[in-house]
Parts: C-alpha cells; structure tokens; sequence
C-alpha cells in the first residue's frame, strides 16, 4: 500500500487527474435533543479549512437518527432538491454516518456524501507533516474505512479528493486484510516512535524541569502563545508554525524556555481540539497526547473573541476527561483579548487571566502565573558540597535552576532553586 498523500489529487473514471479543487457543498445536520448551531457553524469552519465553498445547510429535528439515511427520507429528497438548485457537488453530514447510510445517500443524491469524521480526518492528512503525524493520520483513516468498505461510493471510490487524502491504492475498493496488515506496520512503527518518546521524557524528568503543555480549541492561538514565550526568550530562531485557520499545526513540538529569573521549564505545543473528535483520531493520536497527562501544567488557551468561546472551554474539558488528564493543575488563558468589543464576562473566573498574544497584552502576567503554579514546589536555598560528594553536585546542577556555584575551602557552595524533594534528600548539607 502507498502511504500518505496530501495532495488535492482526484481521478476520473479514466484515471485522469481532475484538477479542479473547487468543492462546493451543502451542510447537513441533525437536531434530536440538544441545540446543534454551534455544532453546524463549526462544521462550516471545518469545511472552509479544507477549500470547500459551503453554499448552505439543512437541519432537520428528530427524535433519533434514520438508520437507513440519517435523515427522514422525505428530507432526502428535498435535500436533493436543494442541491440541484443551488448547483452543489458535495454534501456534508455533521455526524459520523455507517457504511450502509453513506451508500443509500449517495444512490439517492448521486453526489460526493461526506461526514464530519471524513472531513476532520482530511484536514489532517493534509496538515500532518512528521512521519509520526502522517501515521497517527493514516491509522485513523484506515480505521474509519474498514467497517465502512461496503458502503463506500463516489467520495470514497477513487484516491485524491476531500475525504481521500492519506492512504490510496489504485484500485476502488481497499482489501480487508491489505488494510489490517498496513494497520499492524503502522502501529509498529508508532510503537518504536513512542519508545524513542519514553526515553526523552524519562530524560525530562530525571532533569526535574517542570513541563507546561498548551492544550484549547483549535484556533484558539496556542501557538502565537509559544512563539512570544520563545521571543521573550530570546529564542526568536525556535518559533513554530503560527496561522489563523483551523488545525494549522497538527505535529506536537516541545521548546526549552529560561525566564529571566534563570528559571527553566519544556514548553509543549499539542494539536488543537474541536467537538465530536473522530475517536479514531483521539485513539491514533493517544500518543502524541500523552505529553498532556505528563506535563506538571496545562496551560488551557481560550479564543475570547469567539462568541462560542464557553462552548470551546466544555469541548477542551471533554478531551482532556477522554485521555485522562482532567484531574491536571490548569491555567485558563483567555487570548485574543484585544478582539473583545466591550466589557470581557468569562464564565470561568477560577484561575483565570487574560490576554493578548499578538499584541502582547499582560504576557508579564502569564509568566508570573507560570512562576507561581510551575514552580510551586521549589524553594530558593544554598548548599555547600563536600568535594568527594560531587555526585550530589552534578544532581543539584541537573535537577535545580543553579544561580551560583562557589569553590570554597569547605567544599562547593551551590546557590540556587530547588525542589522540595532534593531540598529534603540533601537537608545535611544545606546552609540555614
């Protein structure tokens, strides 16, 4: 089997290359019980990330979703109606739809039938750009695909095209057991990426410096937050990818900031989340996302001009409670602050500070809270080390922030921050 292909490739039943990318779709949606408009603008968000034209929706209210169709069939052939009209090509659902719904839609419309899952799934072939995010990527899509060979049809049928970036074989349909087998080497190599990880992060934590992950909302400017914290360091050279647009950065990258009071810690950028994350995705990605259950602090990124920015504070929290990581000490940012007309109201008041990464409103506020919650635990103390102990030395140097080192008569006198515990274990050489 090929491996990932991020292209906008699409074929024709001659297996021409069609270049046109042009998408234009109808979104669909289904409302059995609770309200779905913020669900649907997202959908609409996500549609516009991967360059489709979204000409308009349908949201329909029932009780329960139709097993054959999703929706009522009535409500299947006045979406026929409307796409026609409106002269649409594509149409997306904002549920995840089974192999038999995706078939009997896309006999009825005799268009492209997509859903949110397929949708999220090929923004992120197309925005995965580690060989560990291509195969967190292809694993999802395979995964998704395997119950669904049956049922696939027109927006799965070829390689290339939204819904189809990421693993392709010429021909139509892809074999069960070729899946399963690609399944099983990707995981393998996965596996060996996720040893290579283990062994940095049993680095880190022998080192003792404190770990701070940015998790949020897709788009909520995690990244604009790391690339100041990097200039404020004087590492402008370390910067990270920083757009404004849905999944703009999927690969987790990790910086080492110094503040300027010589305190240090590893900064920890992860992939943005968004509502009704394909579980595929969550499980590929369960890698990659373990750097949030190991970081000593969460520093959760809010976009406050959002009008839905509640809505994306519940969704991070539903994420975070999935991978086991809800229980973790957090700090609400509230960023883009500088885009809010009028007086800020945050539902979330407990810890919480707000500011501006583009503009660079109270970052010196943010890194006193960092300060304060990373570095709770440590205390700024001297020591003097006998010269035969240089063992406990060279552990104080790794582990601590070290301010000063002195070589006296008496031994080494190390000045500095250090944790409790190491305070604690070298108590009998400590000056008081």
């Amino acid at each position: 089997m090929e491996g990932i292909r991020c292209s906008m490739l699409q074929f024709n039943d001659k297996n021409e290359v069609i270049t046109k990318e042009d998408y234009r779709a109808i979104l669909v949606g289904l409302e059995t019980s609770e309200d779905i408009s913020q669900s649907m603008a997202e959908l609409s968000g996500l549609a516009e990330a991967a360059g489709i034209t979204v000409l308009g929706q349908m949201v329909q209210r029932l009780e329960r979703r139709n097993g054959a169709t999703y929706i009522g069939k009535g409500k299947v052939l006045e979406l026929e109606e409307m796409c026609h009209n409106m002269e649409a090509d594509t149409v997306i659902f904002n549920d995840e739809l089974s192999g038999i719904q995706l078939r009997n839609l896309e006999d009825t419309l005799g268009l492209r039938v997509l859903d949110r899952t397929i949708l999220i799934l090929d923004i992120f072939a197309d925005r995965a750009i580690s060989r560990e995010g291509k195969l967190q990527v292809e694993l999802a899509q395979l995964q998704y695909r395997l119950p669904r060979l049956l049922g696939f049809g027109k927006s799965l049928s070829r390689q290339g095209g939204i819904g189809n970036r990421g693993p392709g074989e010429k021909k139509l349909e892809l074999d069960r057991r070729h899946i399963s087998k690609r399944m099983d080497e990707i995981k393998s190599e996965i596996a060996q990426i996720r040893g290579t990880r283990t062994t940095q992060r049993a680095k880190r934590e022998k080192s003792g410096i404190p770990v701070i992950a940015l998790v949020g909302y897709t788009n909520a400017g995690k990244s604009a937050i790391m690339n100041r914290l990097l200039e404020m360091a004087d590492k402008s050279d370390k910067t990270v990818l920083e757009k404004d647009m849905l999944f703009a950065t999927l690969d987790t990258s990790q910086r080492s900031v110094r503040l300027d009071t010589n305190q240090e810690f590893i900064l920890i950028d992860t992939v943005g989340f968004v509502s009704k994350l394909p579980h595929a995705l969550v499980k590929a990605f369960k890698a990659t996302l373990e750097e949030v259950l190991y970081a000593d602090l969460l520093l959760q990124v809010v976009d406050a001009a959002d009008p839905d920015h509640d809505f994306h504070v519940q969704v991070t929290n539903q994420v975070l409670e999935e991978i086991g990581a809800s229980d973790k000490k957090k700090l609400l940012i509230y960023n883009k602050i500088d885009l809010v007309e009028g007086e800020f109201l945050p539902t979330y008041n407990e810890n919480a500070i707000q500011i501006s990464a583009k503009k660079g409103l109270h970052l010196d506020l943010l890194i006193d809270k960092i300060r304060e919650l990373a570095f709770s635990d440590r205390i700024r103390t001297s020591f003097l080390i006998p010269y035969d102990r240089g063992d406990i030395s060279s552990i104080l140097c790794d582990k601590g922030t070290v301010e000063e080192m002195v070589y006296e008569e008496g031994g080494t006198l190390i000045r500095g921050e250090f944790s409790l515990a190491d305070v604690s274990r070298f108590k009998k050489y400590e000056l008081v």
